[in-house]
């Protein structure tokens, strides 16, 4: 592993940091108020090419490795104070890694170009009513009807699910093998009948990301739209969560680089006592360890990125990552909040924004507790 960036990672770092900071200051209050996606800035972002950054440039793509994309979202999570708009173009992102690695030729040439450009949203639907931290025990079924797959079903907290164009939808195709081999991968467009894209739920933050249910009823889909082989569903899951677990937390660790940078500032400047309040250890020790948490995160993201660049598996190390770096984020936000005291927990702050952003990072791709579950049968319990 090189821990020293290219002129190139450098520079693309600083454009990503300044255009953000100047396109994407928009009110996220009214936003967040109205439960409105802000579809100015993705069209801003499409144009920035955020979305096409990992994928091959025949496709309209950058080109760039997995090292290289997480400088890229880190960077993007760091100046970008809309962590709902950061999540949905990450999991566009995820959503065009899917079809990469997986997509017969045809998907490709046709979906890839589209997930580039941003000019069609995608979602990848895995979660259901009854199946949240146990993925694969999933009801949603895709029977084999007259050459076609079936899907009956309904899938519940899908990001980009409610404006989507697109989903890759995982569904049961052999009961009887259930995981391995049971499950398979469907691309299903909006306007297919028998799919229902329902109304974006109220959340407790992300506010601005459209997440809710989508339900399959009777929904035909030809066997050209499979992403990958008939059961291969629970592949394509294991392998896209390390990927997706590599590239959420990149943009986590940016946010927690502008929360110290906040609270360093807030320290130096603001007084009591007659002293600055950075002299307090009660104060320097809790953003010691923002700084502690940042740079350790930085060592096990690029790890996970260099493995996936390599082609190597990388399950324990991704769940390393999100398990630490979810974890950290969300205490470098409450830490923050009781740093700037009365004027933290005021709206106007944006602190508290990001502790209710912060907390769904420990939920989504897999909980904290997932994560230990993984980590600890690696090391053999």
């Amino acid at each position: 592993m090189d821990f020293q960036f290219t002129d190139e990672q450098k520079i693309l770092r600083e454009t990503i940091i300044r255009f953000s900071r100047k396109e994407l200051s928009y009110d996220i209050r009214q936003h967040e108020k109205e439960g409105s996606f802000p579809w100015e800035a993705w069209r801003k972002c499409a144009e920035m090419h955020l979305m096409a950054l990992p994928f091959a440039e025949k496709y309209g793509g950058c080109g760039f490795d997995l090292v290289t994309t997480v400088h890229a979202i880190m960077a993007f999570g760091y100046a970008c104070k809309d962590a709902g708009l950061v999540h949905a173009i990450a999991t566009q992102i995820l959503c065009g890694l899917q079809m990469s690695l997986f997509g017969s030729e045809s998907l490709k040439e046709t979906y890839l170009p589209v997930i580039c450009s941003g000019e069609k949203v995608f979602a990848q639907a895995i979660t259901e009513p009854g199946s949240g931290s146990d993925a694969l025990a999933m009801r949603t079924r895709g029977e084999k009807r007259n050459g076609r797959y079936v899907l009956d079903g309904t899938k519940i907290f899908i990001s980009n699910g409610p404006m989507a164009d697109a989903v890759i939808v995982f569904a049961v195709t052999d009961p009887e093998k259930r995981t391995l081999g049971g499950i398979s991968c469907f691309v299903v467009e909006k306007e297919t009948a028998g799919f229902e894209r329902c109304k974006p739920f109220e959340k407790m933050g992300l506010s601005t990301l459209q997440n809710g249910e989508l339900v399959f009823a009777g929904c035909e889909i030809p066997p050209a739209r499979m992403l990958g082989r008939e059961g291969q569903g629970a592949i394509i899951f294991n392998e896209s969560m390390e990927w997706e677990r590599t590239l959420l937390p990149a943009a986590h660790l940016g946010t927690l680089e502008r929360i110290l940078e906040t609270c360093i500032d807030h320290a130096r400047e603001r007084t009591a006592f007659g002293r600055q309040i950075g002299s307090f250890q009660s104060i320097s020790h809790k953003i010691a360890d923002m700084k502690v948490q940042l740079e350790l995160g930085k060592m096990m993201l690029w790890k996970s990125a260099c493995l996936k660049d390599q082609q190597k598996r990388a399950t324990l190390e991704a769940s390393i990552c999100k398990l630490f770096i979810s974890e950290s984020l969300k205490q470098a936000c409450l830490d923050a909040v009781q740093i700037h005291g009365g004027y933290g927990y005021m709206a106007e702050c944006e602190l508290e924004r990001d502790l209710r952003d912060s907390i769904a990072a420990t939920i989504y791709s897999g909980t904290s507790e997932i994560q230990r579950n993984i980590i600890g049968r690696f090391i053999g319990l």
